[in-house]
């Protein structure tokens, strides 16, 4: 068996088998298979797509490859949740303190963010103090204290998919769904959650541009996650508009506080609803309830100041300082005007998105330094009605903000 064989095959259309992906993905972890080879192959599944039998095979290959994280030692349903990404999604940080706050613990491992999809351990670091960093048992400790611990990925948990993912990025690999599913999925079960809600994003702000894509990869992710043993469901939401009206790490943190201290004056309907559907989920899953129990139970610790005190107790107990969380604090800060009176149709998501990155929030390389206080605030959302002139979003940024990016943000706008 060699590389040339196997991407010569899958060139002609035909099925891989469960022996030939993991001599990949096994020979590309390890070195013995040279960049140059890993990515003839990755081509062609991106241009030949992979049956529902190889997406699997290749999934449970990337889980051998490192790390499986246990979790048996954590009472209780442990459930976690994966969005897809998205520009100013912040559901993971008020959707885990509400599941806490309801007694099912959460056991997540997060990512940081590449490009216009922030990550949330971005977020998390950029309140003063967070540690993101847990030993095992440090971690095991605190959701079984608090019911809830956030970490990054431990260094040799799927080590198969840090490799392949820095090859996708520059191979313009990244937009296959099976290559997406495999990689999710594969860090999902390594995880050790028994239950896993996937928020798949779809619109200009998301890989999924049409929700057609979207359904395939939910269902591509979730059909993975029940061969393995996982109760696994899929929910599918736009991602043409911007969630919520924060965009920037230390700005979404502020924002999720807002929201789930009820300040809604400082946040946008838009995300309380998508965090209603995503923790009553979440909790439907892990406790086995049905949709209008869950909904009830999720609005019942949202009002009732339970949840915020979860979050409060969860960045306390990971070193974060509380009195960090703040909306701004940067050296720039521009208002962006409406160019003309009407209602607001739509902002893209895409737009908004590579403004952030210019001001500091996203990261164009693995390498690039984040200015935490960075972002975008959007004054105005959809369907708000404007006038010519006046202030429609903020930028904030320790950079200097050029024209460029104020006209990305204003022509972000659809204005009818």
């Amino acid at each position: 068996m060699n590389m040339t064989q196997l991407f010569e095959k899958k060139k002609q259309g035909k099925e891989l088998t469960q022996a030939e992906i993991k001599y990949f993905v096994e020979g590309y972890t390890t070195g013995s298979i040279p960049d140059y080879q890993a990515s003839s192959l990755l081509m062609a599944i991106r241009l030949l797509g992979m049956t529902d039998e190889e997406t699997f095979y290749l999934t449970k290959a990337m889980i051998e490859s490192g790390d499986v994280i246990d979790l048996t030692s954590i009472d209780g349903f442990k459930i976690d949740k994966h969005s897809t990404g998205g520009v100013g999604d912040k559901v993971t940080l008020i959707v885990t303190p509400v599941i806490a706050a309801l007694g099912i613990p959460v056991a997540k491992f997060s990512g940081k963010g590449l490009g216009i999809t922030g990550g949330t351990i971005d977020k998390l670091e950029s309140i003063r103090g967070f540690k993101t960093e847990l030993s095992s048992q440090e971690f095991i400790d605190n959701v079984n204290k608090h019911k809830i611990a956030v970490a990054g990925q431990t260094g040799n948990l799927v080590p198969a998919d840090k490799k392949l993912y820095a090859l996708r990025d520059v191979t313009g690999t990244v937009d296959s769904i099976p290559l997406i599913a495999a990689s999710i999925m594969s860090k999902k079960i390594a995880s050790g959650a028994d239950g896993i809600v996937l928020d798949v994003k779809c619109g200009s702000g998301a890989f999924m541009k049409t929700e057609e894509e979207a359904k395939k990869l939910a269902d591509a992710m979730t059909a993975i996650g029940e061969k393995l043993g996982r109760k696994v469901v899929a929910h599918i939401s736009d991602m043409d508009n911007p969630l919520g009206k924060m965009i920037g790490n230390k700005l979404e943190v502020a924002e999720a506080h807002s929201l789930l201290s009820g300040r809604m004056g400082e946040t946008h309907e838009d995300l309380l609803e998508e965090c209603i559907i995503i923790s009553s989920l979440m909790y439907q899953v892990a406790a086995g309830v049905n949709e209008a129990a869950a909904t009830a139970a999720v609005k019942r610790v949202l009002a009732d100041g339970s949840a915020v005190a979860k979050f409060e107790e969860f960045i306390a107990a990971q070193g974060g300082d509380l009195a960090d969380i703040v909306q701004n604090d940067t050296a720039n800060n521009v208002a962006v005007k409406a160019a003309t009176n009407g209602v607001v149709e739509t902002i893209n998501a895409l737009l908004i998105g590579e403004a952030s990155v210019e001001l500091g929030a996203g990261r164009l390389t693995k390498e690039s330094a984040l200015d935490y206080d960075a972002g975008i605030q959007l004054v105005a959302k959809k369907g708000d009605a404007v006038k010519t002139g006046e202030t429609i979003a903020y930028l904030y940024s320790n950079r200097e903000i050029n024209g460029e990016t104020i006209n990305k943000v204003q022509n972000a706008y659809t204005i009818a």
